[in-house]
């Protein structure tokens, strides 16, 4: 074992860190009584990139079928938009009927369109989506969206991925996908992407022109549609899978990212357990607010249908409201012009974290991203919790 030298202080160590109180002090008294800036470089620069709250006009609308359209849009104030990470996503907030709603929305667009105060999102239209149906029947080029600053985790990172990413997408889930492969083309991000995406027919893909693109101007991104209800040539047949994975992955080692509906990734958790990855290498975007809870394990069928009594405190105000259990408990917030704190809805960011004072609820494990101490002391996610009987929560008030 090799020993430690420590060094011997003497009289002038000691006589120099006595004096260093009077220097400092002699230091403020001689400064100037000028007063300082309001503001400094780094919290304006801190403001910039993480701004609560971003404002863009609409330009133009793609309206790219089956229910789905791309808002390409410009910041209001001619500034640049909040830079973002590939893969990230911002809220919209659309007051409709005196409510405040609030709904994440994928970036489709790159990361260095920022730098013009450009932003693009796509949405498609959800069955009995409340927000998504307003968006596609009412924006129009001209209207003013607010929206958050980029949220979110699922992005590329070179200190725990892999340098080849092999991306699983379906439908409108390949947003994300597609900004991190615009993202490798104007040199923003340094990865291999394989995208493997899924869609029912070779009409139903999305985004054609603009992957074309990317191709072009780099080698590093790779293209595979799958297709599961038709054949096609350049296109694989059946469903996204880990022989799919493996044969497009090779003998690189790889990262999976996996982003699109709910039922893709109830399949793609089976596939990715034969991968034998381990849990970082294995990557899924926020899908939002579990649809029919019932079809879980772990749920009681008897609560099905029924509608409870959630009694909400918040700061100095309290609300009884009704709570379907076949929705979550933001939901039912919403519904009653409740405008709690929120953002991911997916269970993940914790921005809706609210103590469970009394009652049931059932909270899916897929979407269960709660501390480890949160669950022992009693505290949900509201958007990823469903009651199964009457409910007292707490929650904070939004700022």
């Amino acid at each position: 074992m090799s020993k430690v030298k420590l060094k011997k202080y003497g009289l002038k160590d000691i006589m120099y860190f006595t004096n260093k109180p009077k220097e400092r002090e002699n230091k403020i008294q001689s400064a100037s009584s000028a007063k300082t800036a309001a503001t400094f470089k780094c919290n304006e620069k801190a403001a910039q990139r993480h701004p609560d709250e971003q404002y863009f006009v609409i330009e133009n609308i793609i309206d790219r079928g089956k229910g789905v359209k791309s808002y390409q849009m410009k910041k209001q104030d001619g500034t640049e938009a909040a830079f973002f990470r590939a893969g990230q996503y911002v809220v919209i907030r659309q007051e409709i009927d005196g409510k405040l709603i609030a709904r994440p929305v994928s970036i489709s667009s790159g990361p260095v369109d920022t730098l013009e105060g450009k932003l693009e999102l796509t949405v498609k239209m959800v069955e009995n989506g409340f927000l998504s149906k307003y968006i596609i029947e009412n924006w129009k080029v001209g209207d003013v969206v607010r929206t958050s600053g980029p949220q979110g985790l699922f992005y590329y990172e070179g200190f725990r991925d892999e340098k080849h990413v092999i991306a699983c997408s379906g439908g409108s889930g390949i947003t994300p996908i597609l900004s991190m492969a615009r993202a490798i083309a104007s040199g923003d991000e340094d990865f291999k992407l394989t995208i493997l995406y899924g869609s029912r027919t070779k009409a139903d893909i999305l985004f054609a022109e603009e992957f074309a693109e990317v191709l072009k101007a780099t080698d590093k991104v790779k293209l595979v549609n799958v297709l599961s209800d038709e054949e096609a040539d350049d296109c694989e047949h059946g469903f996204i899978s880990a022989e799919l994975v493996k044969k497009y992955a090779g003998d690189e080692k790889f990262s999976l990212f996996a982003s699109g509906p709910q039922a893709m990734y109830e399949f793609l958790d089976k596939e990715a357990d034969k991968l034998n990855l381990d849990l970082k290498h294995y990557r899924k975007e926020i899908f939002g607010s579990i649809k029919e809870p019932w079809t879980l394990p772990g749920y009681p069928a008897e609560a099905k249908d029924k509608v409870f009594k959630l009694k909400v405190k918040m700061c100095n105000s309290e609300y009884d409201i009704p709570c379907n259990a076949n929705e979550n408990m933001l939901v039912a917030l919403e519904r009653a012009g409740i405008a709690g704190p929120n953002r991911c809805r997916g269970g993940v960011c914790g921005w809706c974290r609210s103590r469970l004072v009394s009652g049931d609820v059932f909270i899916p494990e897929l979407t269960d991203g709660r501390r480890g101490a949160d669950k022992r002391y009693g505290y949900i996610h509201p958007c990823a919790s469903f009651a199964l009987s009457d409910v007292e929560i707490e929650i904070p008030n939004r700022k």
